[in-house]
């Protein structure tokens, strides 16, 4: 064996420093090496928990205490974007929509569809802020400054006491109308409201109309006729009874509270039919049709004054 060959069964041996080992690389042994956590690999590999930095202490867990504000701060942020962008909860202050809203109801409005575009539909349950005039003289409970806040993050529901809620009848270029005690007719067709209507209810017990909705604005009735102050009932004010699509929060869609009461609020069937969409089409056309035709009727009339002036 060559002078200074060792195998793998010598013994290692003592450097200057008094360490043993091979010194196979030339280079000195790092921290990082020295810390290396037990099993090998870097630290916080293998589960391991990871090593501090040398001369750093660990970091300490933050309390629960000192959290506590940011979580709660982060939650009303969040209930207040649901409730100015998504959803807002709204209660029901009177029996004007019975049975299909009871008072005391708790409702969900979808503040969402009319950042889109959104237009009420006929058939729908919408809220909106009063047009002006419509809860004149009707006294309204005052919330307390806790209510009140609680309410501006959407946490209860709102607050607001110039807020309505009614079914969506007609919408921009419908004409509504309705004989005492008969039906409400929609663009020449009776609707059929047994559907919503509280037990015992007649559609209309006073005659209205007929009614020409101005564009972009809606004709709102309770589905408890003989108990609510609707369009019927401000013809006097400006806008003649009807509201204005931009007065409208949102489409009220589920009854979310008492939970023995929830339920969906879709469009009734009968808003479902293509004749109301014919005769709004109908009428512009018959208007054009007419228009047409006066150039040519006055032509004519023209030409047989001349003839008789002739003879």
């Amino acid at each position: 064996m060559a002078v200074g060959a060792r195998s793998g069964h010598d013994e290692p041996e003592k450097r200057a420093d008094g360490a043993f080992g091979d010194d196979t690389t030339g280079g000195d042994v790092t921290g990082d090496e020295q810390a290396q956590p037990p099993g090998g690999g870097t630290p916080g590999e293998g589960g391991d928990e990871p090593f501090p930095e040398p001369g750093r202490p660990p970091k300490k867990q933050r309390s629960f205490w000192k959290e506590l504000p940011l979580l709660v701060g982060i939650a009303l942020v969040l209930a207040l974007l649901i409730k100015t962008f998504l959803v807002q909860a709204f209660s029901i202050p009177s029996e004007s929509m019975m049975n299909t809203l009871q008072k005391g109801d708790r409702v969900l409005v979808d503040k969402l569809t009319p950042w889109f575009g959104s237009e009420p539909e006929r058939g729908e349950v919408v809220v909106f802020h009063d047009p002006g005039g419509w809860l004149e003289g009707q006294e309204t409970p005052k919330p307390n400054v806790v209510q009140k806040f609680l309410s501006f993050i959407g946490l209860m529901p709102s607050a607001e006491e110039k807020d309505l809620i009614k079914r969506v009848i007609a919408v921009g270029g419908d004409t509504v109308s309705c004989k005492e005690g008969g039906k409400v007719v929609l663009n020449g067709v009776a609707l059929d409201e047994s559907a919503y209507l509280a037990p015992g209810a007649v559609p209309c017990q006073d005659s209205f109309g007929p009614i020409k909705v101005p564009k972009d604005r809606i004709w709102v009735m309770g589905d408890n006729r003989q108990n609510s102050l609707d369009s019927r009932f401000h013809q006097q004010l400006p806008g003649g009874g009807t509201v204005s699509n931009d007065e409208v929060v949102g489409r009220a869609v589920v009854v979310a509270w008492p939970v023995t009461r929830w339920a969906t609020l879709p469009v009734p069937d009968v808003f479902d039919q293509p004749a109301f969409d014919k005769a709004m089409a109908a009428a512009p056309a018959g208007a054009a049709g007419l228009a047409g035709a006066l150039p040519l009727v006055l032509w004519r009339r023209k030409k047989q004054a001349v003839r008789h002036t002739a003879e």
